[in-house]
């Protein structure tokens, strides 16, 4: 079975982590969707380490890690990434296949998002300039390059022909790229030489070959369900399916082959560009947050918006998810407060209560209402075992449990891999 992980909220939950705690009991660990955008910190031995395409199996030696084809790869990242990992020794090479169906993210893509974004003024989305959204706009109108292209002997005619495109669009949005792009070209095509030594596959097969085999596999997402194209909170969202369907087409699985759905949310909620957030703090409070929880983009460097946990928005990606198993994240970070909050329904403009996450989030402004919870005012560092938790911890753990209908099967307690309490027996 394709057992698959994902963020419930809006991205930065803390996957990389638990993939990596997961990652001994899976064969296969495959990224299914988005691009360098990702920024997933894995942090052991007294090492913090940042990938941001690789999937976060690749320091299991014993686990093959694939990029899908629903990513979308910047081979000078990748090549920078690769560089990043030589100090670990790893078998990368024998560890790490390659789609050859996954697009690939072109120098111009980048400055095309750049130019998107500069163009839209205040109603900017928040992009990560990385050049994602550009990269994916081309695959849906079926212009766009893909790694198998770079084995092409008419890649180079492929690359100028698009890259012509691109230019006449920079022309139009009066968008300067003269001065960058021989360099960027330059480094691209030294990285995509460098792509070359590495095994790209057909992975489709790849996975399907392994699950006839009777291997378990991990599916890895990345950003977070409430960015998801179609069901997020739109146009303030990334350019792919972020979901539990996403590892379908991002991988090539049929839907009967998914086990597993591990939902990963933090204890309070976090928001990284512009975009509507319901339970966001501007107050001392929210700074705390983000001060105690080192809220800042492992990607951009970027600071989080903070507020507390949203359970109406959380219950809808639990809902179009179907997440099995839940995972609670920097638990550790409330351990400051003598109250904690949750919002638990919406209040809209109109004065209708409820718990369904709106259409028009962005076009209105919701009241959240909160049910507060005394804080446990304690360290957590040191606990593996449930029992072992404060008592207030544990009634706030029970209290989502019964609103959310689904076992919180793991509760993290801090950055390093050991940090984390594996709460019941689960089916790994």
């Amino acid at each position: 079975m394709v057992d698959v992980l994902l963020g419930l909220q809006w991205g930065d939950e803390g996957k990389g982590k638990i993939v990596d705690v997961l990652a001994p009991q899976y064969q296969v660990v495959a990224r299914f969707q988005g691009g360098p955008n990702a920024g997933h910190t894995l942090e052991f031995d007294g090492f913090k380490h940042v990938l941001h395409q690789i999937p976060s199996g690749i320091f299991r030696n014993e686990t093959l890690n694939i990029i899908g084809n629903g990513v979308v790869l910047d081979p000078i990242v990748f090549r920078r990434e690769i560089d990043g990992l030589a100090k670990y020794n790893l078998n990368i090479h024998q560890n790490l296949v390659i789609s050859k169906k996954a697009s690939i993210i072109l120098p111009t893509h980048r400055l095309l998002d750049a130019a998107f974004e500069q163009s839209k003024g205040e109603a900017k989305i928040g992009s990560t300039l990385r050049g994602i959204g550009p990269t994916y706009q081309d695959k849906v109108a079926r212009l766009g390059l893909r790694v198998g292209d770079i084995l092409s002997a008419n890649f180079r005619k492929k690359y100028d022909t698009l890259v012509s495109l691109h230019k006449t669009t920079l022309d139009h949005y009066q968008f300067d790229y003269q001065s960058v792009l021989p360099q960027a070209e330059d480094d691209f095509f030294a990285a995509i030489e460098f792509m070359k030594q590495f095994q790209l596959t057909d992975s489709e097969y790849a996975v399907n070959g392994a699950l006839k085999n009777e291997q378990r596999v991990l599916a890895e997402g990345a950003q977070g369900s409430l960015l998801d194209i179609d069901f997020g909170s739109y146009p303030f969202v990334t350019s792919s399916n972020t979901m539990t369907a996403g590892a379908c087409t991002g991988l090539g699985v049929a839907p009967r082959q998914i086990g597993e759905v591990y939902g990963i949310f933090k204890a309070y909620c976090t928001r990284v560009g512009s975009g509507p957030f319901p339970t966001e703090l501007h107050d001392e409070t929210g700074e705390a947050i983000r001060k105690e929880g080192r809220e800042f983009g492992a990607t951009t460097g970027r600071p989080r918006r903070c507020g507390w946990l949203d359970l109406p928005a959380l219950k809808y990606a639990i809902m179009i998810n179907g997440v099995s198993q839940l995972i609670m994240m920097k638990v550790d970070v409330l351990n400051i407060f003598d109250t904690i909050k949750v919002c638990t329904h919406y209040i809209l403009p109109d004065g209708t209560v409820t718990e369904q996450f709106p259409y028009d989030l962005c076009d209105v402004d919701v009241t959240p209402v909160y049910k507060e919870f005394k804080g446990w005012n304690t360290s957590l560092d040191g606990i593996r075992a449930f029992d072992d938790i404060p008592a207030k911890l544990a009634a706030y753990v029970s209290y989502l449990e019964g609103e959310l209908n689904l076992p919180i099967s793991f509760i993290s307690t801090g950055p390093d891999r050991e940090a984390i309490i594996h709460r019941q027996a689960v089916a790994l």
